[in-house]
């Protein structure tokens, strides 16, 4: 009877696997399981009642109605969270059972990797199987790291002038503030949550408005793990309700947020206006790809197809300026040009030969239009794509879009774009090449494509980033600090120096009485 009953069961799933190749779908639709904002350990209502729709990139079409927080849901969320750091057990564990927590934590992101992988994608217009590679890859790797880290939280011993000895101590700072973007919502909510959790900090997540479903089940996922309740809030809502309380709110001890360069002076000024918390800023970028002429070419062409078109062009430290070195630059753009050519927009659910998929929502998806028109206008030259390219008129899909002719001086070579487009341009010098890439107000990351250690060394050393990539580009990990520079921000995630943001940093001080040294 058993193995009658498992043929059965295989032939549904067969049969099931038919029917979605006969609707077109590569990966399952998933069920939307949770859309109320977490707070205090329980899925409840917004206060006022209100909701928002979030949508499907690939359409347009309504996905689910979600709580829509303001005010009044934020006061709750920080009195819950407040609670939970002055009078419960989370900051008061030892680091290792923390770590231990943090850990099953990573275990059901890993377990439940599917199904959050294919929520994302639907919310975000992200291909199903590179989300859970990369961005679910990710977030349970920052999740193990800082679980490892709970217990390594050292202050140091002082030797001290007179008659005195001193010690430092490294407390958690009391209720995060963490405000997170929505072109890589999972990866962000882990790289700013597990650091904060590993301190033994109590946190108020506001995810963008965008995508707020992967957010809300990391919630759950959360508890599931054993995390107490009030340790971690999600409140999802907009940022001019949700995100401005909770960046003004006078019991937040600290905000993060990764977003724009306009968001990241607002939440300044916020903290400027309330009670001076500290702030720490990923903003935006207008990255440099360096490539000089002793590059191999078929390599060159690649990383500055994966640091633009990546994502959908929907991130921060895109090479959205590519500097090609004169002798090698007809070779680079033929190869590009050809290259793109089996570059493929399309439904990542459903054509397997999907590269891209659509542009976040039609907001954005305009937005990246209305650069591509300015591009036109101000006399750079189509190389390829520049236009949308919607499945059945439907969907914000546009053409991976690369400009040559470009001077420093366009709108399109200043300002972060946000989407599928490249700026290609041709130097002659390394001191060209660095004079140029420095020549912008931003600073996050920086590539630079040579075979010659030399000009490695005095490139990394002068470009002005957060982080410079030789030979490669997008390699990132828990252990790698990540950060920029200028208006790019301030503060960094990933690696041991993400702590930082959620310890305050205490001395102590005792006399020594008739010591026998000093």
């Amino acid at each position: 009877m058993g193995s009658k009953s498992n043929r059965s069961g295989a032939d549904r799933t067969v049969g099931e696997e038919e029917k979605k190749k006969k609707r077109g779908e590569l990966f399952e639709v998933p069920e939307i399981k949770f859309t109320k904002l977490f707070i205090n350990g329980s899925f409840v209502d917004a206060a006022s009642g209100r909701t928002f729709e979030t949508r499907d990139p690939r359409t347009g079409d309504v996905i689910a109605t979600v709580a829509e927080a303001d005010k009044v849901d934020v006061d709750s969320a920080v009195r819950a969270a407040r609670d939970a750091f002055d009078h419960g057990e989370w900051p008061r564990m030892s680091g290792s059972e923390r770590g231990r927590i943090i850990a099953r934590f990573a275990d059901l992101v890993e377990q439940h990797a599917d199904e959050l992988a294919a929520l994302e994608s639907l919310d975000a217009g992200k291909h199903p199987a590179i989300t859970k590679a990369v961005d679910f890859g990710n977030a349970a790797g920052s999740l193990r790291y800082f679980a490892g880290a709970a217990d390594k939280i050292h202050g140091e011993t002082l030797k001290m002038q007179a008659q005195f000895q001193g010690y430092t101590l490294r407390e958690p700072l009391g209720v995060a503030g963490i405000i997170i973007p929505w072109n890589f919502p999972s990866t962000m909510f882990a790289i700013k949550v597990a650091p904060a959790l590993a301190a033994g900090c109590a946190m108020v997540v506001k995810p963008a408005e965008q995508t707020p479903l992967s957010a809300l089940y990391f919630a759950h996922l959360a508890k599931q793990a054993g995390i107490p309740d009030g340790v971690i809030n999600v409140v999802p809502g907009f940022g001019s309700t949700a995100g401005a309380a909770l960046a003004s709110h006078m019991d937040v001890d600290m905000v993060t947020f990764t977003g724009s360069t306009e968001v990241g002076r607002l939440i300044m000024k916020a903290s400027a206006e309330s009670n001076l918390k500290p702030v720490y800023l990923e903003l935006g970028g207008k990255s440099p790809l360096i490539i000089f002429d002793d590059a191999d070419l078929d390599m060159a062409v690649e990383l500055a197809v994966s640091a633009n078109f990546f994502n959908k062009g929907e991130a921060c430290v895109s090479a959205s300026r590519v500097y090609v070195q004169e002798r090698i630059y007809s070779r680079f753009e033929e190869k590009l040009a050809e290259r793109m050519k089996s570059w493929v927009v399309g439904d990542p659910f459903s054509d397997p030969r999907a590269n891209q998929g659509p542009q976040v929502d039609k907001v954005q998806y305009e937005r990246v239009l209305s650069y591509i028109d300015h591009g036109k206008r101000e006399g750079a030259t189509l190389l390829t794509g520049g236009r949308p390219c919607g499945q059945k008129e439907k969907g914000y899909y546009i053409e991976p879009t690369v400009f040559t002719n470009v001077k420093e001086d366009m709108i399109i070579a200043k300002e972060e774009i946000f989407g599928p487009v490249m700026c290609l341009m041709k130097f002659k010098t390394v001191e060209e090449a660095i004079a140029r890439a420095n020549d912008t107000r931003y600073g996050l990351g920086a590539g630079v494509v040579t075979r010659d250690l030399d000009v490695v060394n005095r490139v990394v050393r002068a470009v002005r980033a957060g982080v410079v990539w030789v030979n490669c580009y997008f390699a990132m990990g828990s252990d790698c600090p990540f950060g920029g520079r200028k208006m790019s921000g301030f503060g960094k995630d990933e690696g041991m120096h993400a702590l930082d943001k959620y310890l305050a940093l205490k001395s102590v001080v005792t006399p020594l009485r008739a010591s026998p040294w000093m």
